[in-house]
C-alpha cells in the first residue's frame, strides 16, 4: 500500500485496502514473521523457551496482555517491542484527534467529514512508531487524564448540550485508538478507575460524568505490574484481571551467561571505556553477585533484584578502572578483583533491605554479596581450600597461608600502579606458582587476576583474614585477626558511614 499516492478516501477504497482490527493487524504480521521463521522482539534475552511463545500464542489469540514479574525484568521493553508487529503505515482521516479507520469511522468529526466530502474527504498516513502510548499508573491518574472530560468551553462556544460527542476533550486511550496502549504498574491504578478500564475492554462505552458515549475504540492493551504489588499498594480489581486474557509471567535470567549478555547488551560504555580490559572472570563476579542477593536472607526478595544492578555494577567496574588509569596516566589498565569496591554504590542503590539487612548496613551487606560470588566461583577456577587443607595429599595453599601465618600482611588497594599491583602479588611465595599450575596458558594479567582470587577465595574459605580498606582490601593471617578485633571493628564502621 502506497501511502504517498493514495490521498483521498476515493483513491484508497479503488486500491483495495482493507482495513483490519489493531489485534488483527498484530496477528497477521506475526504469523509472517513465524512462517518465516524470522526473530521477534530483538535484545530480549533468555525468553525463547518461556515469555517470547506466551506472548506469541497470545497476540495468535488477539489478546489483552498482563506481563506480570519482578522489577528488572524487561516488561515494558517488550510491550515497546509489539510496535514492530503493527504495519509499518495505515491510513486515518486527516484531522481526526483518535485517528479514525476512513473505512470505519467511529468520531462525529469522521462521519461529519465523509458526509460533507465523501470519496474527496482526505486521508494521511500514521507510521508505527506514532502507534503507541504509554501511561504510568501512579494513584493520582484520574479518569479524566485516561478516558476524557467535558470542555465547558467548548460546549458554550459551539452552543451544544453536554450530551454532544463534540463537547469532549479526548484522553489517552481514545486517542490511542488502533494502537498499543501501554498501562505500567496497573495495580497502583484506583480501584474505579480499573472499573472504567474494565467497562471499555468489555461494552466499548464510555461515561464521561454521567453522559454515556458508544465508542467501539479499537486497542491492543497491554498492563505490567508487580505480583507483590498487590499487597504492598493496590491490587488489580477482579472483574478486570477476569477481562485481561492472557496473563504471562516474567522471570530473571536462569543462567550466568544470559546474565552477562544482558548486562553487555545494555551497559552504556563510552569508546575509552571499550579499551579497559575485563576478564571474563570479573564480569561472571557482577552476574554472581546478583543470583547471590536473589538468595539473600538480607534482601526483601519479595521486591526483587533487577537486571539493572548488574548493568550499573559493570558500568562502575569499568569506570574504576579507568579512573585508576587516568590517576596513574597509564595507557592501558585491565580490571582487578580491588576494583570490586567500586560497584558497592551500584548494588546498595539497588537492594531493598529486610530488617537484618538494616542492622547489617547496606554496605556491608554489598561486600558480603562480592564475598559469596567470589566462593561460588572459585570452585570453578581451584580445588576447594577446605578439602585440600583436610587432604592426605600436598595441601596447593600451604605456602601461601603460611607466608601469612609468618606475620606478613598484603594490601592491594585499587588506585595501584600496574607495577605496583604486580610487584605486590609477587611477594606471596607460592601464589604464582599455584595460579601457573592450574591455569599455565593465561596472559600475564589474566595471571596476576587469578593471583588476587587465589587470596579473596582463602579469605572467603576462613584460611585467610580479608579486611575492607578505603578502596580496596588488607589480608593477613586468621590468628592475627582474632587478636586484633578492635582495629577490624573500626575498619567495618569506616566504611559503613563512609
Amino acid at each position: 500500500m502506497d501511502h504517498n499516492t493514495i490521498k483521498t478516501l476515493g483513491e484508497l477504497k479503488a486500491s483495495n485496502y482493507k482495513s483490519l482490527s489493531v489485534k488483527e493487524e498484530l496477528r497477521k504480521n506475526l504469523i509472517k514473521q513465524l512462517q518465516n521463521k524470522e526473530a521477534g522482539f530483538e535484545g530480549v534475552l533468555g525468553y525463547d523457551e518461556t515469555v517470547i511463545p506466551e506472548l506469541q500464542t497470545a497476540i495468535l489469540s488477539r489478546h489483552n496482555i498482563l506481563l506480570l514479574g519482578l522489577r528488572g525484568q524487561a516488561k515494558t521493553r517488550i510491550a515497546r517491542l509489539m510496535v514492530n508487529l503493527l504495519d509499518e503505515y495505515i491510513p486515518y482521516i486527516t484531522g481526526s484527534e483518535i485517528f479514525d479507520d476512513p473505512l470505519h469511522p467511529i468520531s462525529w468529526f469522521a462521519k461529519h467529514e465523509i458526509l460533507i466530502h465523501g470519496d474527496n474527504t482526505p486521508i494521511s498516513w500514521q507510521h508505527r512508531s506514532e502507534r503507541y502510548t504509554e501511561k504510568l499508573a501512579t494513584p493520582d491518574v484520574t479518569v479524566a487524564d485516561l478516558i476524557g472530560d467535558v470542555d465547558p468551553i467548548k460546549a458554550a462556544t459551539l452552543k451544544l448540550t453536554y450530551n454532544d460527542e463534540r463537547v469532549i476533550h479526548f484522553g489517552l486511550i481514545p486517542r490511542a485508538h488502533r494502537s498499543i496502549f501501554v498501562i505500567n504498574e496497573l495495580p497502583d491504578l484506583q480501584a474505579r478507575i480499573q472499573v472504567a478500564l474494565f467497562n471499555m475492554l468489555q461494552e466499548k462505552d464510555i461515561q464521561i460524568r454521567g453522559f454515556k458515549l458508544r465508542l467501539p475504540l479499537d486497542i491492543q492493551f497491554v498492563f505490567t505490574a508487580n505480583p507483590e504489588d498487590y499487597t504492598n499498594r493496590g491490587s488489580i480489581v477482579t472483574p478486570l484481571k477476569d477481562r485481561i486474557e492472557s496473563q504471562i509471567l516474567t522471570h530473571y535470567p536462569k543462567t550466568i551467561s544470559i546474565s552477562r549478555k544482558i548486562t553487555l547488551q545494555e551497559a552504556r560504555l563510552t569508546e575509552e571505556q571499550k579499551l579497559v580490559e575485563a576478564d571474563g572472570l570479573v564480569k561472571d563476579l557482577v552476574e554472581q553477585v546478583a543470583f547471590e542477593a536473589r538468595k539473600s536472607e538480607f534482601i526483601d526478595q519479595k521486591s526483587g533484584v533487577s537486571a539493572r544492578l548488574t548493568i550499573s555494577a559493570y558500568e562502575n567496574l569499568i569506570s574504576t578502572a579507568e579512573r585508576r588509569m587516568l590517576i596513574n596516566k597509564e595507557k592501558t589498565t585491565f580490571v582487578r578483583l580491588s576494583d570490586l569496591t567500586g560497584i558497592i554504590p551500584a548494588v546498595t542503590g539497588k537492594i531493598e533491605l529486610v530488617y537484618e539487612g538494616e542492622l547489617e548496613g547496606p554496605a556491608k551487606v554489598a561486600n558480603t554479596l562480592i564475598g559469596k560470588a567470589v566462593k561460588s566461583l572459585f570452585a570453578r577456577y581451584f580445588p576447594d581450600p577446605e578439602k585440600a587443607k583436610k587432604s592426605k595429599s600436598a595441601n596447593p595453599y600451604t605456602s601461601i597461608t603460611e607466608w601469612f601465618t609468618e606475620g606478613n600482611t598484603l594490601d592491594i588497594s585499587d588506585a595501584l600502579t600496574s607495577a605496583k599491583y604486580k610487584k605486590t602479588l609477587m611477594e606471596v611465595p607460592g601464589l604464582y606458582d599455584l595460579v601457573k599450575k592450574f591455569h599455565p596458558k593465561l596472559s600475564e594479567n589474566q595471571t596476576l587476576l587469578l593471583m588476587e582470587f587465589v587470596l579473596h577465595g582463602l579469605a572467603e574459605h576462613s584460611q585467610l583474614n580479608k579486611k575492607y580498606l578505603d578502596g580496596g582490601f588488607g589480608f593477613s593471617d586468621m590468628f592475627e585477626s582474632l587478636f586484633n578485633t578492635g582495629d577490624f571493628e573500626e575498619d567495618e564502621d569506616d566504611v559503613d558511614f563512609r
